[in-house]
């Protein structure tokens, strides 16, 4: 994939069309949760500014959507990880390309972070 976009859009723009409503379906519940946010573009991927600090970053990958909420973000839904057998590292956790988005977990995810900024 090139690393030639300025904005989110171009970003997405970049995958397949299936892929991309996954991907806008995640930017949109990201904007509804936290509606006074920035978007950017942070280590190639798209992000979310909330008062200044980074809140989140998501990434489209061949088999699975990456989704960066922070080292306490992946700590405090390591259980909900667990269950629901999704991979994930100290800062990352993947969600299957062929299977529906977590919005329940996701909405979590994104309003602890919030908070914690």
């Amino acid at each position: 994939m090139q690393n030639t976009f300025t904005n989110i859009d171009e970003y997405i723009l970049l995958f397949p069309v299936e892929v991309q409503k996954k991907l806008q379906e995640l930017r949109k519940v990201i904007h509804l949760q936290v509606p006074d946010i920035e978007e950017y573009i942070g280590y190639q991927m798209p992000a979310f500014r909330y008062r200044g600090k980074p809140l989140v970053y998501f990434a489209g990958y061949k088999k699975h959507i990456g989704f960066y909420p922070g080292a306490e973000g992946i700590r405090t839904f390591e259980t909900d990880f667990k269950e629901r057998k999704y991979k994930f590292s100290k800062g990352a956790v993947q969600f299957p390309i062929h299977e529906n988005l977590p919005l329940d977990l996701i909405i979590k995810i994104i309003l602890f972070r919030a908070q914690e900024i």
